[in-house]
């Protein structure tokens, strides 16, 4: 770090011009081999525009230090390089910055760089950072912890813990984790107040978005938005295993919200009381919460790169 930060301060005129971009690897995100990896980024990154800093992170919340020392040397943007989680701990980095965030997309679900048209192939992803523009995005706080797609209460957080702990990662574990839980579990009750919101549902799954997919393009919340200063909360009725069958169909065809299984409310804040302190996932990471939870949306709290629109 302190190299990076010397060389910045001395650099002669031209490389002065150029803006500093830094690339965090999560190392064991996703299936991919990451080795070979800053290969690829000097091969393909622009370095007329571009002068990189490549760094590959050695524990759980380094990403985040490492973003945040960034931001303050004054970095124009740090990619997350893994999944959904590597992002998360990036943008807690960079929030209230100016400091924009990359994704290159590594990980397994890749739920925000797809809701924002980010390449999934790596070096179209990179590619991409040659052309592309920050944005001003909203973030969500749930107990102020930050997430930037999507958090939830229910099945899903059941599931996020249980394939935090696979040994396999990918798509397929994640519906045979889904399969094997679906039919025995019991769904809560749930008391929602504020923004107008007061109402108790007994729900199979309750998922607040600030964006639209939870990842492998399912997609939750068919019309939320990063830029509207508003989460979709999405409700799924105790009663969603009689569709099941539909319900799936739907999520993957940006229609589950037109299902008589679902309601949506669309709110700034809310406060959630549940029955008990049980699972929520973070970003589709598991974590400890409280049984009463308070959510809200922070607009254009974050600046993310995304393809240029000429």
């Amino acid at each position: 770090m302190h190299i990076c930060k010397f060389f910045y301060n001395f650099a002669p005129d031209k490389i002065r011009t150029m803006k500093n971009i830094a690339f965090l690897i999560n190392p064991i995100s996703g299936t991919q081999n990451k080795r070979k990896l800053p290969k690829l980024i000097r091969e393909t990154l622009d370095h007329e525009q571009w002068l990189e800093n490549i760094v590959f992170t050695e524990r759980q919340g380094h990403a985040e230090e490492l973003a945040h020392q960034f931001a303050e040397m004054g970095f124009d943007a740090v990619v997350a390089v893994g999944g959904d989680g590597t992002v998360n701990e990036v943008a807690r980095g960079l929030r209230d910055t100016n400091t924009a965030m990359g994704i290159l997309p590594m990980g397994s679900g890749n739920g925000f760089a797809r809701h924002l048209d980010i390449p999934v192939r790596t070096n179209r992803a990179i590619e991409m950072l040659n052309h592309s523009e920050p944005i001003s995005v909203d973030y969500g706080l749930a107990n102020e912890r930050l997430f930037v797609s999507t958090c939830g209460t229910g099945f899903d957080a059941l599931i996020a813990d249980q394939f935090a702990g696979s040994t396999k990662r990918g798509f397929a574990t994640y519906l045979q984790n889904v399969l094997k839980d679906v039919l025995r579990y019991r769904p809560e009750t749930y008391h929602l107040r504020g923004d107008g919101i007061d109402v108790t549902h007994k729900a199979f799954l309750m998922t607040f978005a600030n964006a639209s997919q939870w990842g492998y393009e399912a997609y939750i919340a068919p019309k939320a938005s990063v830029q509207d200063g508003k989460m979709d909360i999405c409700i799924m009725s105790s009663s969603a295993l009689l569709g099941a069958p539909g319900l799936a169909l739907r999520l993957f065809t940006k229609s589950i919200d037109n299902s008589l299984f679902m309601d949506t409310i669309r709110a700034r804040e809310v406060w959630v009381e549940r029955e008990t302190a049980s699972a929520f996932h973070i970003d589709g990471d598991p974590v400890e919460m409280e049984k009463d939870i308070h959510i809200k949306i922070v607009q254009d709290g974050l600046k993310v790169l995304v393809e240029k629109r000429f």
